[in-house]
């Protein structure tokens, strides 16, 4: 998400602070403390002195001429060497405006021991600086990421401004001590400063978690009393605030009572629906913004990249993509990172690796993504070699997540005691921090080979209390391959930790339906009324020419209904001469077959592939997505379609990808 943090930067105390309300003659104020940085005269040669002192304004034309494209770092610091030791002849002759651009230049190369220098000159020669100077030596010091020093200059100012308290409690926020911030905040309210814009937009990226974001609450309550509340950047750390929090409707209240918009306003409420999931709302707005001239920058790509992902839009995707190629934005390494992201998700690998070969650096991140491609294709022997590969160069070494998609990698595609193998290798390895989550691989891997007894004996000796995750990969094994019993301990628990999670009584009905106990099935369902758990509808969309068709179970508002239930009936009439025998399991009600029968070719997947074979050209694949995990039935019917009709299918679920090539899913019936 859009940290609008970053929009606040240090960099604007120098474009607020103008140069006429700098002082024009120093008050005599309480002298500095005493600090221990002393200055040293640089060994070799001295300087020329010159044979009179420089006037003030020449002494800063030498010492900084305009800055040039050109002009290297070590130039710059040449430069500013030069003026530390004009500085030290001057002397007594040092004057405020000398000052002034010795520190700028310093901030500007983020110098902190010239910084320091410039204040023990300041000490030696007993010169009082302003409140403007002191402020000055402040953000220098937050630049260089010395946060005490720069909370024991302010504490010893003896006479602070706007400016001052502003840039303090924008170095807390940034260093991430958001208490502090707050804190101060309150401190500067007490002592008669009134925030401006910018003061408020800092304060409020410090509202974080449930009790900052009360905080926001109640400095929200003071912005709408304030002259700032349609401020540009008030409003954008105000929507981000809100959405955040997942009060997206608040957020985009915010943003629509904006006078003005900028792209930092504009991605942060496109990031806020992607965060939360609402992927077509992210697209619907940026396709929106984008109407209306808004400019973009890499972090709306990146958020717009996100909701693609999740929407898996594949043409859209592109589109997107060939945005960014012609902006200048190609070359920043999260916008890769994004696009391999959505590649994979959109069931492309053959472009996410050819973005992941071409990237001149990779991150962590870049790996990672890219073995998480693989990973949900069930492409588990890639995903091992791309591993090899990232160990072998040596280059990033891989975290606690490159091993959590490892594993997950060698579950789906079906490499049991490589899996194995890599968890006892990486176990005793420092640096590597082994989480639940990697626990909870192992226990699917168990369970894919069936060894539940193992896998039950896991979980008993691992260091952690297993979790709803963990049960419910043993829960799903179980249902894969029919073991009642452990599937009836693992479900138990899952409904005592998750109650509300309706998902799980499902898949624990299947597992009784699979097996004719309807007894039992109905117990679940009347459990599942008694503490009115609601079922997430299925549903399962498919792109066609950038427009998302989305069909739910037994679905009659898609203005095409009538001809696509015709095409499902036409689908199974042909498949069952090739085999089909619908899994009546798959329903869970206990009515007869017949009936059963027409439930089961009204899921939304079977909907959508219809839709697919009617309009998506031959020799094309069809790309269909599903929210849930695809039913045993749909499932079956998706590969005997592929084989009767000769036709490439590929559906994404809730786990992992399907691809389906002439009856033959490269999950291998595993999911």
């Amino acid at each position: 998400m859009m940290m609008v943090d970053g929009l606040i930067s240090l960099a604007f105390f120098d474009r607020i602070y103008d140069i006429s309300t700098r002082p024009k003659a120093v008050r005599p104020q309480n002298m500095l403390r005493r600090v221990a940085y002393f200055y040293h005269q640089p060994k070799g040669p001295k300087p020329l002195t010159p044979s009179r002192p420089l006037p003030a304004h020449q002494l800063k034309t030498l010492i900084f001429p305009p800055h040039s494209p050109n002009s290297s770092t070590s130039e710059s610091n040449g430069l500013l060497n030069h003026a530390l030791q004009e500085m030290c002849m001057r002397g007594l002759n040092m004057k405020f405006k000398d000052y002034d651009a010795l520190l700028n230049e310093c901030v500007n190369q983020k110098s902190l021991r010239g910084g320091q220098r410039v204040q023990a000159h300041m000490m030696k020669t007993q010169y009082l600086p302003p409140v403007y100077l002191r402020t000055r030596l402040i953000v220098l010091y937050l630049k260089c990421e010395v946060l005490n020093d720069a909370r024991m200059m302010f504490d010893e100012m003896p006479e602070k401004n706007l400016v001052s308290w502003t840039a303090m409690i924008s170095g807390y926020t940034k260093s991430g001590f958001y208490s502090e911030a707050l804190s101060l905040f309150v401190h500067m309210l007490r002592s008669g400063i009134y925030p401006n814009e910018f003061t408020f937009a800092t304060v409020l990226t410090s509202c974080v978690g449930a009790s900052g974001f009360e905080y926001g609450r109640q400095i929200h309550s003071l912005i709408v009393k304030s002259p700032f509340e349609f401020h540009m950047y008030v409003g954008s750390s105000l929507l981000d605030l809100y959405a955040k929090a997942g009060l997206i409707h608040e957020a985009r209240t915010v943003f629509e009572s904006l006078p003005e918009r900028d792209v930092v306003s504009c991605t942060a409420i496109i990031s806020g629906y992607a965060q939360l999931g609402l992927d077509k709302e992210a697209l619907e707005l940026f396709c929106t913004l984008q109407r209306e001239g808004m400019a973009s920058n890499y972090v709306t790509y990146t958020s717009i990249l996100t909701a693609l992902s999740g929407l898996a839009a594949f043409e859209y995707g592109r589109q997107v993509h060939g945005h960014v190629l012609r902006s200048e934005l190609s070359s920043y390494t999260v916008l890769h990172n994004s696009l391999i992201d959505m590649y994979s998700k959109c069931g492309n690998l053959t472009y996410a690796r050819r973005i992941f070969d071409k990237m001149p650096e990779r991150t962590v991140i870049s790996w990672n993504a890219m073995l998480a491609g693989y990973s949900k294709h069930g492409m588990g022997k890639s995903v091992v070699d791309l591993y090899n590969t990232m160990r072998e160069e040596n280059k990033i070494s891989p975290d606690g997540t490159t091993l959590l998609t490892v594993l997950s990698g060698c579950s789906h595609g079906g490499m049991e005691n490589s899996g194995l193998e890599l968890f006892d290798e990486m176990a005793g390895k420092d640096g590597i921090d082994m989480g639940i989550e990697h626990y909870g691989c192992v226990v699917d891997l168990l369970g894919r080979a069936g060894q539940f007894e193992r896998a039950l004996q896991f979980i008993r000796e691992m260091p952690f209390e297993p979790n709803a995750a963990i049960w419910g990969s043993l829960l799903g094994a179980c249902r894969v391959h029919k073991n009642i019993e452990v599937g009836k301990i693992a479900g138990n628990r899952l409904l005592a930790m998750e109650p509300e999670n309706g998902g799980n009584y499902v898949i624990l009905c299947h597992l009784y339906a699979s097996e004719g106990r309807w007894d039992e099935v109905t117990k679940v369902r009347e459990l599942m009324m008694e503490k009115a758990v609601m079922k997430e509808p299925g549903k399962s969309w498919i792109e066609l020419g950038r427009i998302l068709h989305t069909f739910y179970a037994s679905d009659r508002s898609h203005p095409r209904k009538e001809e696509v239930s015709s095409k499902v009936r036409e689908l199974s009439d042909r498949i069952k001469a090739a085999g089909y025998n619908p899994d009546l399991s798959s329903v869970l009600y206990d009515v007869d077959e017949e009936q059963k029968e027409r439930m089961l070719l009204g899921h939304s997947e079977k909907l959508a592939l219809a839709f697919g074979m009617i309009n998506v050209s031959e020799g094309k694949p069809i790309r269909i997505m599903k929210n849930l995990r695809i039913c045993v039935d749909c499932h079956n019917f998706a590969k005997l379609v592929s084989q009767v009709y000769g036709r490439e299918v590929s559906i994404r679920d809730k786990s992992r990808f399907h691809h389906i090539v002439n009856g033959i899913c490269s999950c291998e019936d595993y999911w």
